[in-house]
């Protein structure tokens, strides 16, 4: 028996290259979320969270793959792309996504708390904004919701002990709920 040609085209591929890009973030001590922007079945833009490397709060993974796809496409529309995130948006992102007008959002896990791709709130189908996007949801989830738990799980264990040591990444806000 011969094994299956992978699809290139699909949601489950695109989201495994988000995720290579999430053990990236995992591993330089990042909140584990990867992006990937394609475009004709080409990725043309992939990063993670780098908000503690760069010092920049606005340094997370789709802000950073939306700017690569823009310079790789010499413009700052991206109409026919397809943005793959381990994580539901955040509110910042899912402004920049409607702003860059990217055609349809793919994504992980869900985050209740401060999700803006339908579970907090919809910025990527605002009615009185001037795009809306197609929205995927759960593709891999439990694969990212698990690099996010594992995360925090560990985050978590490095807290301050009784002796008050400082823990050592900053506060954990913007985990899951539950995590």
């Amino acid at each position: 028996m011969t094994e299956p040609i992978i699809d290139l085209q699909s949601d489950h591929y695109f989201m495994g290259e988000a995720l290579r890009q999430a053990l990236r973030a995992y591993e330089a001590d990042e909140v584990p979320i990867g992006a990937v922007v394609v475009r004709g079945g080409r990725i043309i833009g992939r990063a993670f969270n780098q908000v503690e490397l760069l010092k920049d709060a606005t340094a997370h993974a789709e802000m950073l793959a939306l700017t690569q796809a823009e310079e790789a496409v010499g413009d700052w529309r991206l109409t026919d792309c397809t943005l793959y995130v381990t994580k539901e948006p955040c509110p910042m992102c899912a402004g920049a996504i409607v702003h860059v007008r990217l055609e349809r959002v793919v994504f992980g896990a869900s985050d209740p708390k401060a999700g803006a791709a339908g579970s907090a709130l919809n910025l990527l189908q605002f009615p009185s904004l001037n795009h809306r996007c197609l929205i995927t949801p759960g593709v891999r989830e439990p694969e990212c919701r698990e690099l996010l738990r594992s995360f925090f799980a560990a985050q978590r264990a490095k807290e301050p002990n009784a002796a008050g040591q400082e823990r050592a990444n900053g506060d954990g806000k913007g985990q899951l709920a539950g995590e």
